[in-house]
């Protein structure tokens, strides 16, 4: 297995990822999903030594608890919340589960067998490198039509084009996604 660090590095895209899907727009100007990211990851470091698990499976649901306890911090952080609420916790980690399910669905077919489900853990950290390398609109508008599951009419006001220049975005940028996936894997 990899050293610490290198490991947690790894992982740092598909958090960022999951943790950009998650967090609300009206939190967008006051926390970047990096910082949470960054977070996640110190925390992650400090509590290796905690996770008991032993399956790729359990150490993605260690870190995206992480992740989830880290983004109810910042959310509390900015509403100005004085308690914990776990249901707001419980919420977002399970935010994160469908994230990281959608995250997923972009270009992977459905598991068909024990195997598959063995490789999909790598194929999302792939997928999620391969995201992060796209150019900021490319990524923009596959996680506004994949993660927030918007129409391109919204997905046009948001991104200020017209709604087939936000179709044509789209087609253009999973191409791209899934030349980069293509190219990690050769």
């Amino acid at each position: 297995m990899l050293a610490g660090n290198e490991l947690l590095e790894r992982y740092r895209p598909w958090l960022r990822l999951l943790a950009r899907a998650d967090i609300e727009s009206r939190f967008n100007a006051k926390f970047d999903p990096s910082d949470v990211v960054q977070q996640t990851l110190i925390e992650a470091c400090r509590a290796v030594g905690a996770f008991r698990g032993s399956t790729e499976v359990e150490w993605r649901a260690w870190l995206r608890r992480l992740l989830s306890h880290a983004l109810a911090h910042e959310i509390r952080r900015y509403r100005g919340a004085q308690k914990r609420d776990l249901n707001r916790e419980r919420s977002l980690e399970a935010a994160l589960a469908l994230s990281s399910h959608r995250l997923s669905q972009v270009l992977i077919s459905p598991i068909t067998s024990p195997s598959q489900g063995a490789v999909r853990g790598e194929d999302d950290l792939a997928l999620a490198a391969a995201l992060e390398r796209l150019p900021a609109d490319y990524r923009e508008v596959i996680c506004l039509r994949h993660f927030d599951e918007l129409g391109f009419e919204e997905i046009a006001r948001r991104m200020n084009r017209a709604p087939g220049a936000a179709r044509m975005l789209w087609v253009r940028a999973l191409a791209r996604l899934r030349a980069e996936a293509a190219r990690a894997q050769a």
